[in-house]
């Protein structure tokens, strides 16, 4: 298994106020903590902080008034990241992270939904982190037409970043289907045995231009984590 290169600090501190506004927790409009407040909680310096203020102004997902505070603005247009990770710890969203297992280009499996035009598709097999520790295995079949050039070394903690960065494609649209499944073999990173009985999610997602581009399965252990979703 295979970490995934560290996300800087600051980052990790915007993604977790990214995973905020996705989830409902923080409204348009709202007026975020003063930084000294914030930075305290997170234990982290101010001007760390402030880096990740700016990276959150930079994508439009909140702006500054000057003399007044750092508002939430894009509550319609958070989308891809951490928008679409819906696997949060009993005590709050957490922090995510991700262990690579495996990545391979294969044909797509023959009882996915149709995703993309190309016969083949890159399989990714990751363990999910929350604050550090195993939630899921999910297995992600990206559409091999729309990723040329696709590898490990092309994939960070936040899968949906990388397919931007790397490829111009933003994921903008799921559909999740939610039950109950049995862990595969392969997910034995989990820390439960092969076959037990576990949450499991369907998705299929859609990019930029309204066309699907990935199918992924994921199994989290319902014990450590709950699948949320907050409509507003």
């Amino acid at each position: 298994m295979q970490d995934l290169p560290p996300t800087p600090l600051y980052r990790q501190i915007a993604d977790l106020v990214t995973r905020d506004i996705a989830a409902g927790r923080l409204l348009e409009g709202e007026r975020l903590p003063p930084e000294r407040a914030m930075a305290a909680t997170h234990g982290i310096a101010v001007g760390t902080l402030r880096k990740a203020l700016q990276e959150l102004v930079d994508q439009g997902l909140i702006e500054r008034r000057q003399g007044s505070g750092n508002y939430v603005r894009g509550v319609r247009s958070v989308g891809g990241l951490y928008g679409f990770f819906r696997l949060e710890t009993p005590s709050g969203p957490g922090l995510p992270g991700a262990q690579l297992i495996s990545v391979d280009r294969l044909e797509k499996p023959s009882d996915a939904p149709d995703f993309g035009a190309a016969p083949d598709a890159h399989r990714i097999r990751r363990l999910r982190l929350l604050d550090d520790g195993p939630a899921a295995v999910e297995e992600i079949w990206l559409d091999a037409g729309r990723a040329p050039g696709f590898g490990a070394d092309r994939i960070g903690p936040s899968l949906y970043r990388s397919y931007l960065t790397e490829f111009g494609l933003r994921i903008l649209r799921v559909e999740d289907r939610v039950g109950i499944g049995r862990l595969p073999g392969w997910g034995a990173a989990l820390g439960l045995a092969a076959g037990a009985s576990v949450g499991h999610v369907h998705r299929l997602s859609w990019a930029q231009d309204g066309t699907p581009v990935e199918y992924s399965r994921t199994w989290f252990d319902p014990d450590k984590v709950s699948y949320v979703n907050r409509l507003k």
